[in-house]
C-alpha cells in the first residue's frame, strides 16, 4: 500500500522546504474562466518570501499571449516570474515543416500566434504533411467524433503532433477534452503521436531554466516544487523531472476524491501512485 500523503493547509506550510515553484496554471490557478483569487495570493506571498514561481503550462500557444490571457482572467503579473508552455516546446516542433503543408485541428484562429514567423501553410487532409493538433474544435466535442477524420490521416501516414498533451480541463463548472484525449484515439488508431509539453522532460527544463534565471543562481532540485492537478501530465512530469509534488484535488480529479468534502488520503495516494511522484502534500484548492 502505498504512504498517504499529508493534507496541508496552504502553501506558507511547504513555503520554506523550496526555493522554487514551477506551476500548472489550468486546473491551478484558474479554471478558464476566472483567476482563483486564493491561488493568485498564495503565489505572490511566496514570491514575497523570496521564493520564485515559474507556470508551466500544456496551453497550446506560445507564452506571450498567454500573459494577456491571464492579465484578463485576474492572474495579476506579481504572481509569477516567467512562463513556459507546450505551445513553446511545440513550436520547435513544426518549424520542421517550414514549406510545406500542414492540417491544423482545433479552434480556427485562437491558435494562430503558435505557427507565427514558422513558414508553414495550412491544408486539408489530402495535400497535409502532419497534422497539428491544439485542441478539438469545441468544447462541445468529444475524441470519439473525430474517428473518421482520423482514419484518413492515418491512411496518409500522417504524424500528429499535439500542441496540449492533457486530455481533459477543467472550465468554468464543466470538465472539457483537450488534445491530448484525441492524440490518444490516434494513438490506439495505431498513428504517431508527438508532444512536447507536460510530462515531457524539454518543458520542465526550460522552466529549470527559467526559474534559475529568475534566482539569479543554480537551484538544487530537492528545493524545488511542482504544483499540479493532473496526474497524467504534471505528477508524472515532476516524477519524470525529479522533483516534489504539490497535488492540487479540487479540479479534473475533484468528483473522484471527493475533494471539497471528507477525501482519503489513502485514496489520493493511490490514484497518484502510478506516477510515482513524491507527494510533499495534498490540499483541494492551492492557497497561502
Amino acid at each position: 500500500m502505498t504512504r498517504s500523503p499529508s493534507s496541508i493547509s496552504g502553501l506558507a506550510d511547504l513555503a520554506g522546504r523550496y526555493d522554487a515553484v514551477l506551476s500548472d496554471v489550468w486546473g491551478v490557478v484558474h479554471n478558464g474562466v476566472e483567476a482563483f483569487p486564493g491561488a493568485v495570493e498564495a503565489l505572490a506571498e511566496y514570491r514575497k518570501a523570496g521564493g520564485k514561481v515559474v507556470f508551466i503550462t500544456n496551453a497550446p500557444r506560445p507564452s506571450a499571449p498567454i500573459v494577456d490571457m491571464l492579465d484578463r482572467l485576474g492572474v495579476h503579473r506579481g504572481a509569477y516570474d516567467a512562463i513556459v508552455s507546450s505551445g513553446d516546446a511545440t513550436r520547435a516542433m513544426i518549424a520542421k515543416y517550414r514549406g510545406k503543408a500542414i492540417h491544423h485541428v482545433g479552434p480556427a484562429t485562437e491558435d494562430d500566434a503558435l505557427y507565427e514567423g514558422l513558414g508553414v501553410r495550412r491544408a486539408g487532409p489530402d495535400e497535409a504533411e502532419a497534422v497539428i493538433v491544439t485542441d478539438l474544435d469545441t468544447d462541445d466535442d468529444t475524441p470519439e467524433m473525430y474517428r473518421e477524420r482520423a482514419r484518413l490521416w492515418l491512411s496518409r501516414r500522417l504524424p500528429m503532433i499535439c500542441a496540449n498533451p492533457d486530455r481533459v480541463v477543467e472550465h468554468g463548472d464543466k470538465i472539457i477534452y483537450c488534445g491530448g484525449a484525441l492524440g490518444d484515439l490516434y494513438a490506439a488508431m495505431g498513428g504517431m503521436v508527438l508532444m512536447a509539453g507536460k510530462p515531457y522532460q524539454p518543458i520542465y527544463e526550460e522552466a529549470f531554466r527559467l526559474a534559475e534565471e529568475a534566482a539569479g543562481h543554480p537551484l538544487d532540485k530537492a528545493r524545488v516544487l511542482a504544483i499540479g492537478d493532473s496526474v497524467r501530465t504534471d505528477a508524472t512530469g515532476a516524477a519524470k523531472f525529479g522533483v516534489d509534488l504539490l497535488f492540487v484535488t479540487g479540479s479534473i480529479h475533484a468528483a473522484e476524491l471527493d475533494a471539497f468534502g471528507k477525501p482519503d488520503p489513502q485514496a489520493i495516494a493511490d490514484l497518484v501512485a502510478p506516477s510515482r511522484a513524491h507527494m510533499a502534500g495534498f490540499l483541494p484548492r492551492l492557497s497561502w
